[in-house]
């Protein structure tokens, strides 16, 4: 019965194709498809035709199965050749070269190897039904991708010819499956193909306009996938026909020798496939030799902004860090740190991304290196620059030198807003590290003034916060003011009354119950407010630091003990009061930090063309994290009732003298904090202000 039903279903089919065939030899000169079309039917009719005449489980039949499913293959190339852009074709030639090259390989193994109708002990290692598993998935692979790559009227020009071709090879994957399991070449579903083979001739004939109006495009990402289906395969394929060979060849050494090879090859996959630079190499080298261009600019697009705009779940990233990655996921970076620049011209470390081990100076870099990207825009390959350090270039004279000793950097990207450098941002070196091209040059420079952009923004929110916070500020001290003025009117009316009733006890006592609730009024209302008045500004000239730190230890020992130490007869450029009023805030937080037996130290000493005033303490100090963002904004302060402004108008008026200030503090140690500030070298013919002189 199974015979019957496989000679004349193979019958069937082999009429019905040939059918098929002639009714689209009309349509040959439209193109390839049409050409195509008519040779997949007809070696399709050809194959039913052997096999029903000499049976399935023949050499012939199977040879001209691979011819068959050849002619399907080819039809799906020429969808690709008619209607994918050129720049697409070799990778397209490279997916179908090595589907077919199993192919090949499966028509070798089945003319030179033991027929389908052999039995279990003499199939060894199953090289035809093997090749033949592979075909099939690749093949259903590759209908898959040609579907997903069209658009919406592709796919539905593409559905039924890919559905019939679907149909032919998933039924030729279920026979090849069941087979390899059993041991045994399955009489039942061989009988049966012819059948379900002259079935899908309908789907064939219904898409007689297949070769009209097709677009189709294919992605990186079924690229991708197929060739490592591809290599997968042929990794397979080759371990079959080696063995195959060795069985055939070495006689008794070949069970040895098979198992040999094949743990051989598997420990080569297993150290192979999970390594990151073999992974990154083979990205590299399919982006370089299968496409136009190197990078999928609208997935890089949309990875760059969900990647900005879309903070992690839970703890949600700064904007800073989130920035540093969506440039290194461009050229696969597993690090970064961003610099941006202080106000003065210098940058400073602001963010790191997956790179903790960095050892960046708290002055990342100085304004000859903003200079010299402002002005050029260039991205920097810091290879190539450590190449030329004997070489006193520009460039290399622009990079700061802790950059330049760092082997994990990689490229240095600037960041330009309208023309104005907002930062920089140094990627890590990738796995697989390479020379950047032209592309890599457009992209990133792209993505970097976007970056810019966002943190622009992201900054000038932050200024406009500060000051709505500053005018909220100002209105609550507009209604402490009021408070002010009822308890001075309250004041004034009992010294007009002390004067007639001074000698009355009762008045007295009223006197004295008012006065206590007035202090306790006033220092609830300084509890609420903070000193924030800040002395006319002058222009910066040479003063003596000595006695100026001398005043404001002696303002605030009644306090705490305040220590002056360093060298005494240094000159700076500065404005007294400005400096004075810095100093003040610092030392005061210097002794709120501090306990009560330890007290604050003011050293002084010069640092080549600057003078450092230093405020030791050895209080409960400060995180990095709050010190790098928290400690310099307004309103964030440690200390329980602080307003948090001392500190930024510390550095406020420090920058506005062209100095700067630098903080090392660790928890439970204590903090320093440093002012530099110009010195003056002339200074034994300078005259001493008269002001700080007589203080």
């Amino acid at each position: 019965m199974i015979a019957f039903l496989s000679q004349w279903g193979h019958a069937a089919a082999a009429v019905l194709f040939a059918a098929l065939a002639l009714w689209f030899l009309p349509r040959v000169r439209n193109g390839q498809v049409a050409r195509s079309m008519v040779s997949a039917c007809g070696l399709t009719a050809i194959w039913a035709l052997v096999t029903a005449a000499n049976g399935p489980e023949t050499s012939w039949a199977m040879a001209s199965e691979v011819v068959r499913n050849i002619g399907w293959l080819a039809l799906m190339y020429a969808f690709w050749r008619r209607d994918a852009a050129s720049a697409e074709m070799r990778t397209v030639v490279a997916l179908y070269g090595a589907l077919l090259l199993v192919a090949f390989l499966q028509m070798v193994v089945t003319l030179v190897g033991p027929g389908p109708g052999a039995s279990a002990a003499n199939l060894g290692t199953y090289s035809d039904i093997v090749l033949g598993m592979l075909f099939s998935v690749g093949g259903l692979v590759l209908v898959h991708n040609l579907y997903t790559a069209g658009t919406s009227d592709t796919r539905m020009a593409l559905r039924l010819p890919l559905t019939a071709i679907a149909v032919i090879w998933v039924y030729d994957l279920n026979l090849y499956t069941v087979s390899y399991l059993s041991g045994v070449w399955s009489s039942e579903l061989i009988g049966l193909r012819g059948i379900a083979v002259a079935m899908v001739a309908p789907l064939v004939a219904l898409s007689a306009n297949v070769t009209s109006g097709l677009r189709v495009h294919l992605s990186r990402t079924a690229t991708f996938q197929t060739l490592s289906l591809g290599a997968i395969g042929g990794y397979l394929g080759i371990m079959v026909i080696v063995n195959t060979l060795i069985g055939a060849l070495m006689g008794d050494l070949a069970r040895p020798l098979q198992v040999a090879f094949v743990f051989g090859s598997s420990v080569i996959a297993l150290v192979l496939l999970p390594s990151p630079r073999f992974r990154a190499w083979f990205k590299i080298k399919v982006a370089k030799h299968l496409f136009q261009h190197r990078y999928d600019y609208r997935g890089e697009w949309l990875r760059f902004s969900e990647t900005l705009g879309k903070p992690d779940e839970g703890a949600a990233r700064p904007l800073e860090a989130r920035a540093i990655q969506a440039l290194a996921d461009i050229t696969e970076s597993p690090s970064g740190c961003l610099l941006v620049t202080d106000g003065t011209g210098n940058m400073e470390v602001r963010a790191r991304w997956n790179w903790p081990e960095l050892e960046a100076p708290i002055l990342g870099a100085t304004a000859r290196t903003t200079e010299f990207f402002e002005r050029t825009g260039r991205i920097v390959e810091l290879d190539a620059v450590r190449l030329m350090n004997d070489q006193l270039d520009e460039e290399g004279a622009a990079i700061p030198e802790w950059l330049m000793g760092e082997s994990s950097a990689w490229v240095v990207v600037p960041l330009l807003h309208f023309g104005r450098l907002n930062g920089l941002v140094v990627l890590g070196r990738p796995v697989m590290a390479r020379t950047l091209d032209w592309e890599d040059f457009d992209l990133l420079k792209v993505v970097g003034q976007q970056v810019a952009t966002y943190l622009a923004e992201a900054n000038g929110q932050h200024a406009l916060a500060t000051a709505q916070r500053f005018d909220e500020f100002n209105r609550r001290f507009a209604f402490i003011m009021h408070d002010v003025k009822n308890l001075v009117s309250q004041l004034t009316l009992v010294t007009r009354n002390a004067e007639k009733h001074a000698g009355n006890p009762d008045f007295q006592a009223d006197m004295i119950a008012t006065l206590k609730s007035s202090v306790a009024r006033m220092n609830d209302l300084l509890a609420r407010l903070s000193q924030h008045n800040k002395a006319q500004a002058e222009q910066p000239r040479a003063i003596p630091i000595a006695p100026l730190v001398a005043r404001v230890a002696a303002a605030k020992r009644f306090q705490m003990p305040v220590v002056t130490s360093g060298e005494t007869d240094l000159y700076l450029i500065a404005d007294p009061a400005r400096l004075e009023q810095a100093l003040s805030h610092l030392v005061q937080n210097a002794i709120d930090a501090s306990p009560a037996a330890e007290p604050v130290t003011i050293n002084m000493r010069a640092s080549q063309d600057e003078v450092v005033v230093e405020v030791i303490d050895r209080g409960c100090g400060m995180s990095p994290q709050f010190v790098h963002n928290e400690l310099f904004k307004p309103f964030a302060s440690t200390k329980e009732g602080g307003f948090g402004v001392g500190a930024f108008e510390a550095r406020t008026l420090i920058t506005a003298m062209g100095g700067r200030i630098e903080v090392h503090s660790r928890e439970q140690e204590g903090s320093t904090f440093r002012v530099f500030l110009p010195i003056a070298r002339d200074s034994i013919n300078l005259s001493i202000d008269t002001e700080v002189q007589a203080a």
